[in-house]
This record gives C-alpha cells, sequence and structure tokens, in this order.
C-alpha cells in the first residue's frame, strides 16, 4: 500500500482542487509529503511553483479576496499548519460556466489537507481558530503593480465568513477593494 498517495476531493467548482495526503503517525508524530511535483501532475497540476509564503494570523482575521492581474497571474497551493481556517475561492473568469461562484471549505492542522486555486481566482479566508499558521506557494512572484481584488464582503458573493462580523479583524487595504460590479466593468480574465 502507498502510504503517501494523494486522494483528490472534488469542489462544485471543478478547477479549484482539494487534496488529501496519505499520513504515516506513530509514537513520534507523523510524516506527509506536503510538496511532491510528480504526484500533483498525476492529479492534473502541472505547475512550476517559484515563492512560498507564511501567513500567521488571529482568530476573526479575514484576508482577501486577493488576485493579480496578468501577466503576474498567480496559481496558489494552500495548506494550513497551525489552527483552522476557512478558505474561500472565488472564480473569476469571465467566461468561465462557475464565474461569480465560490468554493469554500475549511482547512486545519489536523486532516492536512491543501487546496489548488487556479488563476482566475480571487481567493480569501478567515481564521476560525485562536491562532493560524497559513503556507502557500505561488507559479508567480508577488507584484505591487498588479495586486489587486474583490472586497471580501460583496454582497453578490454572500460569502458566510463562519463569525458575526462585528469579530472581524480586517486590513485597510481590504476594507477598500473593489466590489464584484466594479469589477465586472473590466474584468482582467
Amino acid at each position: 500500500m502507498d502510504l503517501y498517495l494523494t486522494d483528490i476531493i472534488t469542489t462544485n467548482i471543478p478547477d479549484v482542487k482539494i487534496t488529501q495526503e496519505k499520513i504515516y503517525a506513530d509514537h513520534r508524530g507523523f510524516l506527509f509529503e506536503g510538496y511532491n511535483k510528480e504526484k500533483l501532475l498525476s492529479c492534473g497540476i502541472d505547475t512550476d511553483f517559484v515563492q512560498d509564503n507564511i501567513i500567521e494570523s488571529y482568530q476573526h482575521t479575514i484576508r482577501g479576496m486577493h488576485f493579480q492581474k496578468p501577466p503576474f497571474a498567480q496559481a496558489k497551493f494552500l495548506r494550513v499548519l497551525y489552527g483552522e481556517i476557512l478558505d474561500v475561492c472565488v472564480d473569476i473568469r469571465r467566461d468561465s460556466k462557475t464565474y461569480g461562484k465560490h468554493v469554500s471549505t475549511v482547512l486545519d492542522d489536523k486532516d492536512h489537507k491543501a487546496i489548488w486555486i487556479p488563476k482566475g481566482f480571487a481567493h480569501g479566508f478567515s481564521v476560525l481558530s485562536e491562532k493560524a499558521i497559513v503556507t502557500y506557494k505561488t507559479d508567480s512572484p508577488y507584484n505591487f503593480e498588479h495586486d489587486s481584488g474583490i472586497s471580501y464582503n460583496d454582497k453578490e458573493f454572500g460569502i458566510d465568513w463562519g463569525f458575526d462580523m462585528d469579530l472581524a479583524i480586517t486590513s485597510d487595504k481590504d476594507n477598500l477593494q473593489q466590489s464584484f460590479k466594479n469589477y465586472k466593468q473590466a474584468p482582467c480574465f
């Protein structure tokens, strides 16, 4: 039996994939492969990553909904190292059958699932635990001039972030993001 086989969990947007690694655990702790290019290729994920990011956030933090405009658009492969988050991806590809729809899933440090977010998605997450540490790989480096986003609380999406919004901790940048209505007037994907 292959202890390190990756399983793919289907989402309501087929291009967004959740991977589940097989875990080897014993009295010392556990081991799993956090990244294996060949395994991702076998799951239909073909990319070369160029950057790793690690984020620490506290309970009730919302980060998002972020994306980079072409030619610096980013695909992401994200997992939680510590804590629990609600991860959200919104399809902003104007020619997609799932345009304007979103996927949300809980990720934590217990099940070790990861999420593949292709280019053309706005991405964000909220922190459900007291603290969370998230890591993600990107296939394009960060570029300030191509950094963009859509409002995390846009009514058109109707995202339930997992807690009372009066408790939400957000950045000035995220509070000033454009509405989806404005994005649709000049989409970049």
